[in-house]
């Protein structure tokens, strides 16, 4: 009998695409490869850079009948070899843009699509990622039934970055069907389950505000210094916040003042949390004016500041980049909105629970490469 539901696609039916062959794993220049044991998250799969990249002249689609080795042929100026891991890598710089073969292919059963977005701590690192596939017209999306490899495109806007062939970057979200919670419907799981704690402003999905409230003696935020020094991606817990990152406080008035071409990293003022039969994304927000945009990496996955994985609601941490002029941001000013997803299955593992997850229970945290 045919399967009608739809929704996430929760790990165990990930792990079952692996073991049918719909989900593998190569490098062009090197065969098949053996999957992470932590590969798997509750809601997604990460990526893996494969060892073939490309310098590019611009960002680009395949477009519908074209494939994505096709069009690096217009683009490409030169192609690099990230060598393995534990290699001494490539450095991939600043105001470069990149393109690079995943390890992971797919031949998706015809009614599942796919998603991605970058992991959380690629969007901290101000490291634009998004994955292109033969015949996309869009970034981040895989058509229903697609059959084919992976690329990641790679800009580094504020951080040139240390990277090998096995660094997880961006990861993929599966669905069947058009799964959603409609207002109301995320109105009555927010009564049961109480997803923020405070007030639920539900328009299009929760929305959520920044947080700029003085707090004695710690910073509000945190403002990436430009010309800084290269971050290797494989090193964690390793670097000086000191030396990338100036700290923000707010003004005497209230609120701060987002400088244009800046990057910062804020926080949500409300903590949420994620049930482990839903799933989340972090809607990118623009202002009407185009003035700034929030939030670049934006999956949570079942359990995220959820009870049952140890959490006890966790902030959302805000990636901040402003435009063309000055914007004074101010303390609870709405920012963005979670949109929610029922899962296929509760998933058989939740985010904080036993997997090594970095961000259960974060308030403004910098990407894990930085001591804390």
């Amino acid at each position: 009998m045919t399967d009608l539901r739809s929704g996430v696609l929760p790990s165990q039916h990930l792990r079952a695409l692996i073991a049918q062959g719909r989900i593998a794993a190569r490098d062009s220049s090197h065969g098949s490869c053996p999957f992470d044991a932590d590969q798997v998250q509750p809601a997604s799969l990460d990526l893996r850079l494969g060892r073939r990249a490309w310098r590019v002249r611009a960002s680009f689609l395949a477009g519908a009948t074209r494939t994505v080795a096709e069009r690096l042929a217009d683009f490409a100026m030169h192609e690099i070899d990230l060598g393995p891991q534990g290699g001494p890598g490539a450095a991939l710089e600043t105001g470069c843009v990149y393109v690079v073969e995943l390890m992971e292919r797919l031949a998706l059963p015809p009614d599942v699509s796919g998603a991605a977005n970058a992991k959380s701590s690629t969007g901290r690192l101000d490291l634009f990622t998004r994955v292109i596939a033969d015949n996309g017209v869009a970034f981040d999306r895989v058509p229903a039934g697609y059959e084919g490899p992976l690329y990641a495109e790679i800009s580094p806007r504020t951080f040139s970055v240390l990277a090998r062939a096995g660094a997880r970057l961006a990861q993929l979200r599966l669905r069947r069907g058009e799964p959603g919670f409609s207002d109301r419907d995320l109105g009555a799981l927010h009564r049961a389950a109480h997803l923020v704690d405070g007030e639920a402003v539900i328009d299009g999905g929760l929305a959520f505000s920044v947080d700029l409230a003085p707090r004695a003696g710690r910073p509000v935020g945190w403002r990436a210094r430009r010309h800084s020094g290269l971050i290797d991606l494989d090193r964690l817990n390793y670097y000086d916040p000191a030396e990338f990152w100036d700290a923000v406080n707010p003004r005497r008035g209230g609120g701060i003042i987002l400088d244009p071409g800046a990057f910062y990293i804020l926080v949500s003022r409300e903590s949420v949390h994620i049930p482990p039969d839903c799933a989340a994304e972090m809607a990118p927000y623009m202002a009407v004016a185009g003035e700034f945009r929030v939030h670049y990496a934006g999956f949570f996955d079942p359990g995220f500041g959820h009870g049952a994985a140890g959490g006890a609601g966790s902030r959302a941490v805000l990636e901040v980049r402003c435009f063309e002029a000055p914007f004074a941001l101010e303390h609870g000013q709405v920012v963005g909105r979670l949109v929610y997803e029922p899962m296929l299955e509760t998933p058989d593992i939740l985010y904080g629970q036993g997997i090594g997850s970095t961000y259960q229970a974060q308030g403004l945290r910098l990407s894990k490469h930085f001591r804390a």
